[in-house]
């Protein structure tokens, strides 16, 4: 596969992801919750919260732009990459997708994106929720790895720095506290269990999982 006919693969795979991921996903909600699960960005001006939220849109918005600059050769990889690479991305991008809609849909009506501090919905921890407690965001990083591969470039990759950083503040800052105070000893026990974006890493100890 060249440079440009990755860059267009890419970027298909990618915008017909964030269509499932956020515009049929949220469509779907809708019908069975009559509701969209958007809540928006947690926090005041400047707090973690609004700078994962920031970011994440800033990720979203740069996952986009990279093969579309590739596309059209205002930003070319390196041409010496060979083409097998496009290929493994490829691969890494749809299955890290596949993965995203499938945790998704195993959050059933406890899907959304943000935090409203004043709703309670159910706690998940079975399916790809036992293996990490967020496959999501997991899963999304890795699609985006993917994409990387496919179009390597300064865009691509400060996509997925902004990704990472994005949903570390959002987790570590947002939904943790909030899940905490919602859940109580059962998410602290959850979390000492379940690594927070892989298995094993990420436990939360008794010290940190203290009822709020």
């Amino acid at each position: 596969m060249n440079a440009r006919g990755a860059a267009a693969v890419a970027l298909t795979v990618y915008l017909m992801a964030v269509v499932v991921m956020f515009g049929i996903r949220s469509w779907a909600h809708r019908r069975h919750t009559g509701s969209t699960g958007f809540r928006g960005v947690s926090g005041p001006a400047g707090s973690s919260g609004w700078w994962g939220g920031r970011l994440f849109a800033l990720a979203l918005l740069l996952g986009a732009a990279g093969p579309a600059l590739a596309l059209a050769r205002a930003l070319l990889p390196p041409a010496n990459l060979p083409g097998a690479l496009a290929w493994v991305g490829l691969l890494v991008a749809v299955a890290a997708f596949v993965v995203v809609a499938a945790a998704q849909s195993g959050m059933g009506a406890s899907w959304r994106i943000g935090v409203d501090a004043t709703e309670r919905t159910d706690l998940v921890t079975t399916g790809l929720f036992a293996v990490a407690r967020n496959p999501i965001f997991t899963a999304m990083a890795i699609a985006l790895a993917g994409i990387v591969l496919m179009v390597p470039t300064a865009v691509t990759l400060a996509a997925l720095v902004a990704l990472v950083l994005a949903v570390q503040l959002q987790v570590r800052a947002v939904e943790e506290p909030y899940l905490l105070t919602t859940h109580g000893a059962a998410y602290a026990a959850y979390a000492a269990r379940v690594g927070r974006f892989v298995p094993g890493i990420g436990r939360l100890r008794s010290a940190d999982t203290a009822v709020r």
